[in-house]
């Protein structure tokens, strides 16, 4: 079975072949950052969250949000749940009382350690056989793909006349 859909990938046109590898190798990947973050009981966008929070200080949910590129339930689904574990917390803004950021607490900075190594780890097998030149013309392209695809989105949430 995996040898017919193969050969169908491989006489696919060069750019469906393409967008159809990094569609798989994304997900690949987020999979085996799930396996490997599994016994923290985290999955990548929960040890995403906590990371950002341990790295860049105590911010608003919102922008959490933004930066991490999810959406605000979704973010808010994960502090919540990093919250219970006591990883998390959140704490009224000392200028804006209004204003409720989200801080990580002792153990999640020391959870956050063993996320650095798992990642490290993971990014170095990841990246085995892959020089840094290769990996370069890769982020380059990728990031012309998400540009163009940004494009593309404004385009249709304003079309121009």
């Amino acid at each position: 079975m995996s040898g017919s859909s193969a050969s169908h990938e491989l006489d696919a046109p060069p750019w469906l072949r393409v967008e159809s590898t990094l569609i798989s190798a994304a997900r690949d990947i987020r999979a085996a950052y799930d396996l490997d973050l599994a016994p923290l009981d985290l999955t990548l966008n929960s040890a995403s969250t906590l990371a950002y929070v341990a790295e860049h200080g105590p911010l608003t949910q919102t922008d959490l949000a933004e930066r991490l590129g999810l959406g605000r339930a979704a973010t808010g689904t994960h502090v919540d749940r990093l919250e219970a574990r006591k990883l998390l917390v959140r704490q009224a803004d000392a200028e804006d009382r209004r204003v409720w950021l989200v801080a990580a607490t002792e153990s999640g900075r020391n959870l956050h350690a063993q996320i650095q190594a798992i990642d490290a780890e993971l990014r170095a097998q990841l990246r085995a056989g892959i020089d840094r030149r290769e990996r370069q013309m890769l982020a380059d392209v990728l990031v012309r793909l998400r540009k163009n695809l940004q494009a593309r989105s404004a385009e249709a949430l304003h079309p121009q006349p």
